[in-house]
Formats: structure tokens, sequence, C-alpha cells
């Protein structure tokens, strides 16, 4: 068997899975970098100020959502994997996985440095750390799009 041939019989299931990969790998590493970074922010706080861990939480997690889209999109595609699964719809649902993969690793990353930022509203103004909430927030909304969008493709066509 040639590798054409090869790619043709069961190059749908790969894709489909490298697609898999993209959702879950990108998102989660913009996830756990910007999770690390608003972590390493809040930690020099609680030194000083540990009353303020519970405000200091909300921002830390907020980077981590976009790794939870990719990896809901993620659990979407295994349901389509198929042994018979064509190239076209591999490489169709391969496509579908994008969005979530590529914007959730790069604004996880920025909605990070976003909330490391508010980080240091809490410590300086804590009446005000709402508005660094805020902040981090309107980073999300790029990666909720981007879910968004992979959740319509995957479920515009059935295979």
């Amino acid at each position: 068997m040639t590798f054409s041939e090869f790619l043709v019989s069961h190059g749908g299931i790969f894709f489909a899975g490298l697609g898999i990969a993209v959702a879950v790998f990108l998102s989660g590493i913009g996830s756990a970098k910007g999770v690390g970074l608003v972590g390493e922010a809040a930690s020099g706080l609680m030194i000083e100020e540990p009353e303020k861990f519970g405000k200091s939480l909300v921002l830390q997690l907020l980077p981590g959502t976009q790794g939870l889209y990719g990896f809901v999109i993620g659990l979407m595609l295994l349901g389509k994997l198929d042994a018979s699964l064509g190239l076209a719809e591999g490489m169709y649902l391969f496509a579908a996985s994008l969005p979530v993969g590529f914007v959730g690793w790069m604004s996880a990353i920025a909605q990070g440095k976003t909330a490391a930022a508010g980080i240091a509203i809490l410590a300086k103004n804590e009446e005000q750390s709402t508005k660094g909430i805020i902040y981090a927030v309107m980073v999300e909304t790029y990666a909720l799009l981007s879910f968004v969008i992979s959740l319509i493709l995957i479920n515009a066509v059935s295979f």
C-alpha cells in the first residue's frame, strides 16, 4: 500500500484525531501559561495580605477557561471518530478544531497577563479590584467566540 492509498483509506481518522490534539493541547498550553502567570503575581500578594486569597483566586481561574473550551471541543470531536471516516470529513473536523485551539492558546496567555495586572489593582486598591476582573473578562470574549465557531462547525455537518 502506498502512502497516498494509506492516506485516502485512513487519513480521515488521522486528521480528526489531530484536530482533537490541536483543540486540547493548544488551549491547554495557553491556559497553563496564563494561570501560571497569575499564580506568580498572586503568590507575592499572599505573603503580605493572605486575606485577599479569594479575590485573587477569581483572577487566577479566568485564563483556565480556554483549556476547558478546548477540552469540550476535543470531546465532541471524539464522538465523531469512526474508522470509516473519510479524508475530507477528517480534514473538515481538523479545521473545526483550529479556532478554539489557536485562539484559546493565545487568548489564555493574554488573559493571564491582564489578570496578573488585576492582581496589582487588588494589591493597591481592593475596592477597585472588580475592574481588574472586567479587564480580564474582556479577553475571554474572543476565546468564547472561537469556542462557539468550533462548536458550530462540528455540528454543521453530519457524517
